[in-house]
């Protein structure tokens, strides 16, 4: 491939074994850029570490819906961490019903904090949305989500609900599921997303793809879930890498 691919999402902090390994081996994969995602205020000075010693990786600040433990942060911390050098966008955040414990109204209120925040910097949002479409999709309505736009993550929603996104600015990132056996409807949904809209991602170390279920995910995976895509589309990996990675680059800002 001529144009490197992209992995949009992926937790490089939460990855075990050797960093500069893990980075070689997706290299070699014909990965050349990366997503370095922030889930929690306690591990977020790694995340940022990361990017900075690795001209290919960039960083995010946020926390996970599914993180209740944890520090909170509030929106001056959010401002001031999105200033470091190499943070490109807000996040991960949204809403998570599925693991969600109890009456959702904190994470809500997590959640229009960091849309805050995003508006304020101007830099996209990364959401995270399970179980939870409607509310995620008002609440960046409400917020005026739209006046930055951002990426819905590891999406597995059905079409008017990818549509509804994109109208609100937001790109449609897919992950290995879309390589998972009784993925059909979503496969359907990855196939008709705009060229110009779309994002591929491992969320690694989670969610490996066919044929690497069951093991830790890794960067290097990105490229089936290219080439799942490209196959589904009617398309070439080399147009997916230019596509994904053009979207990127342009969507985070980042110069390139």
């Amino acid at each position: 491939m001529r144009t490197p691919l992209t992995d949009s999402h992926c937790h490089l902090d939460r990855l075990s074994g050797d960093l500069e390994e893990i980075l070689a081996r997706a290299n070699e994969a014909g990965v050349g850029w990366f997503l370095c995602v922030s889930i929690n205020m306690e591990n977020v000075e790694r995340v940022i570490e990361i990017a900075g010693r690795h001209p290919s990786v960039y960083a995010t600040v946020g926390v996970h819906p599914n993180e209740q433990e944890g520090k909170e942060p509030d929106l001056e911390e959010l401002l001031s961490l999105a200033e470091r050098p190499k943070v490109v966008a807000i996040g991960e955040t949204g809403l998570d019903y599925f693991h969600g414990k109890g009456d959702p109204e904190w994470q809500r209120e997590r959640f229009r904090r960091h849309i805050a925040a995003a508006r304020i910097t101007g830099k996209p949002l990364i959401v995270h949305m399970r179980d939870a479409a409607a509310d995620t999709l008002s609440l960046l309505r409400e917020e005026k989500a739209d006046e930055v736009g951002g990426v819905m993550h590891c999406f597995t929603g059905d079409w008017e609900t990818a549509v509804s996104a994109m109208e609100l600015g937001f790109h449609i990132s897919f992950s290995g599921i879309i390589t998972f056996r009784n993925a059909d409807p979503l496969r359907a949904v990855a196939a008709r997303v705009p060229e110009d809209r779309l994002l591929i991602e491992t969320d690694s170390p989670y969610l490996a793809p066919v044929p690497y279920r069951g093991k830790p995910n890794q960067p290097a995976y990105v490229r089936r879930v290219a080439e799942c895509l490209a196959e589904l589309r009617g398309s070439s990996l080399e147009q997916i890498a230019e596509k994904t990675t053009a979207n990127f680059h342009h969507l985070f800002r980042t110069g390139r």
